[in-house]
C-alpha cells in the first residue's frame, strides 16, 4: 500500500514547457529523460528525493493533448462541484477514455490519488486562452496547486502568465532549472511546504538535510583536492636497469609514463567530483575542459597557478624568502598583490621560473645494476596548478543543474583573485601548505588552508 504521509507533487503542464527538466534539477537526477521533441515523456514517472531527514516524491508526467475534449467529457457527466472527484475517477477508470486519451489519463491519475500540482508554463511565449481549458481541469480534482513560470528562452510574457496564473492558482513562482542552484532549490521547497499543511514540518525537515547535503558535498570536494594533491605531489616513478647508461637512455619513456599518471590522477579526481554532485551522465573529459592541453606546459602554469612574482611573494609569505624579502611580503596592502622590488624578483626568477620540473636520478643497487627514478615534480608552482584547476572546475560542476545536458565548456579564469579574497592569514597558511608539497612533504593543515577556497 501507498505511503500517504510522504509529499507527492505531480508535474503536470502543455507539452514541451520544460516539465522534465524542474524534475531533472528539484531531484537532482540527470538520467530524467529531456527533449525539445514532444511527447518525451509519455507515462507518469515517479522519482523519490530522500534524505536523511525524509522523502519527497516527484511525478514527472505526459503534456495535456486533448483538455478541450476532456473538459467536455466531464462536463457532460458531472451535475456539480461536488461530483467533479468522483467524475474524474470515472473518467481514469473508463477503458475507452484510457485509449482515447492516455495522456490525460497518466497526468490526472496520481493527482486523484492525492499528489499536489505543480503546473508549468513557459514564460518566454505568449499566454493563451487555451491554457485555461488545461486550469479548469485541474481545479476540478481539488487538490493543493501551484504554478511555476520556466523562462526557457527569455523572460518576455512573464508579467502576463502571473497576471493570469494568479486567477488560478495561490502561489505563482519564477524558477528556471537551468539556472536555479541549490539555494534557489531549497527556497522552492519551502513554497512547496504550504501547499498542504499537513506536509509542512516534514518538507521543512527535507529542505534543512538538503542544506546539510550541499555543505557535505563541499567538503567531500575539499577531500577529493586533498588526496589529489598529496598524490601528484609525491608521484615518482622507478625502473630497475643493468647500466647507468641505460637509465639515462629511458629518461622519454619514463617521462611519457609519469605524465600520463599524473594526468589521469586529475582526470579521475574531476570525474569523482561530477559524481559527487550526482552528474553521473554529464559528458565530460579534461580534453573536453578548455584548461591546458598539456599539463606540463609551463607557459601555461602562471595563468593556472601563480605568476612569477607572485611566486616570490608567496614563498616570501611561506618562510622560503628570508630578510627583505620577507618584510616586503608582510608590509604589503596585499600578499599577493603588494609591489615587489626588482632585485628581489631578479635574485629569485631562476629558483620559480626553471623549466625543469622532474628531475632523473639513477641510483646503484647493492647487488648489481641501477634503477632509475622520476620524479617527483619540484616546481613552486606545480601544487597552485593542480588547485587552482581543480577549483575552476568545482565552480562550474557545483552549479551544474541536472537539466543542463550540455558538455562542460569552461573558460580558463583568474585563480589568483580566489586566493586574493582570503584573509591574511589563510592567504599565508595555503602558502605554506603549497611550499611544503613541493618539497613532497604532507601537511596536517591541508584540509584547514584550501576550505577557504571553496566558500
Amino acid at each position: 500500500m501507498k505511503d500517504t504521509t510522504m509529499p507527492v507533487f505531480a508535474v503536470v503542464g502543455h507539452p514541451n514547457k520544460g516539465k522534465s527538466s524542474i524534475v531533472a534539477t528539484l531531484a537532482q537526477n540527470d538520467a530524467v529523460a529531456i527533449s525539445h521533441r514532444s511527447r518525451t515523456t509519455e507515462k507518469a514517472t515517479r522519482y523519490t528525493i530522500s534524505t536523511a531527514q525524509g522523502s519527497y516524491e516527484l511525478i514527472d508526467t505526459p503534456g495535456f493533448q486533448r483538455p478541450t475534449k476532456v473538459l467536455t467529457w466531464l462536463k457532460e457527466r458531472c451535475g456539480d462541484a461536488s461530483q467533479r472527484l468522483a467524475t474524474l475517477r470515472q473518467f481514469i477508470d473508463d477503458p475507452e477514455c484510457q485509449q482515447q486519451f492516455p495522456d490525460e489519463v497518466e497526468l490526472l491519475t496520481p493527482i486523484v490519488q492525492g499528489a499536489a500540482i505543480l503546473y508549468v508554463v513557459d514564460g518566454s511565449r505568449p499566454y493563451s486562452k487555451s491554457y485555461e481549458t488545461e486550469m479548469e481541469i485541474l481545479l476540478w480534482t481539488g487538490q493543493p496547486s501551484m504554478a511555476l513560470i520556466n523562462p526557457i528562452q527569455n523572460s518576455d510574457f512573464v508579467d502576463e502568465w502571473e497576471r493570469a496564473l494568479h486567477q488560478f492558482f495561490k502561489s505563482v513562482t519564477l524558477f528556471n532549472p537551468m539556472l536555479a542552484d541549490h539555494t534557489k532549490q531549497i527556497e522552492l521547497l519551502d513554497v512547496f511546504a504550504h501547499l498542504n499543511s499537513s506536509w509542512r514540518n516534514q518538507l521543512e525537515k527535507i529542505a534543512n538535510a538538503l542544506q546539510e547535503n550541499f555543505e557535505q558535498r563541499k567538503r567531500n570536494s575539499v577531500n577529493l583536492l586533498c588526496r589529489l594533491l598529496t598524490d601528484v605531489c609525491t608521484h615518482e616513478i622507478e625502473q630497475k636497469v643493468l647500466t647507468e647508461d641505460q637509465a639515462k637512455t629511458i629518461e622519454p619513456i619514463l617521462q611519457k609514463r609519469f605524465t600520463s599518471d599524473i594526468k589521469q590522477r586529475e582526470s579521475l579526481a574531476l570525474q569523482e567530483l561530477l559524481a559527487n554532485y550526482a552528474h553521473l551522465n554529464t559528458e565530460f573529459s579534461i580534453q573536453q575542459l578548455e584548461l591546458p592541453p598539456d599539463l606540463f606546459d609551463c607557459d601555461h602554469w602562471y595563468a593556472w597557478g601563480l605568476n612569477k612574482k607572485q611566486l616570490v611573494i608567496a614563498a616570501a609569505v611561506a618562510g622560503a624568502v628570508s630578510g627583505a624579502a620577507v618584510d616586503l611580503a608582510v608590509a604589503g596592502h596585499s600578499f599577493m598583490l603588494g609591489a615587489i622590488g626588482g632585485g628581489l624578483l631578479g635574485g629569485s626568477s631562476a629558483y620559480f621560473a626553471s623549466d625543469k620540473i622532474v628531475n632523473l636520478k639513477v641510483k646503484g643497487l647493492p647487488l648489481g645494476g641501477f634503477t632509475a627514478h622520476y620524479g617527483p615534480i619540484i616546481h613552486k608552482n606545480f601544487p597552485y596548478v593542480i588547485i587552482g584547476r581543480f577549483l575552476f572546475c568545482y565552480q562550474q560542476i557545483s552549479q551544474l543543474t541536472h537539466a543542463d545536458r550540455r558538455s562542460l565548456s569552461i573558460h580558463a579564469t583568474d585563480f589568483q583573485k580566489s586566493i586574493e579574497h582570503l584573509e591574511k592569514s589563510q592567504q599565508k597558511e595555503l602558502h605554506q601548505v603549497c611550499a611544503k608539497l613541493s618539497k613532497q612533504r604532507i601537511p596536517e593543515a591541508l584540509y584547514t588552508a584550501l576550505m577557504p577556497l571553496f566558500d
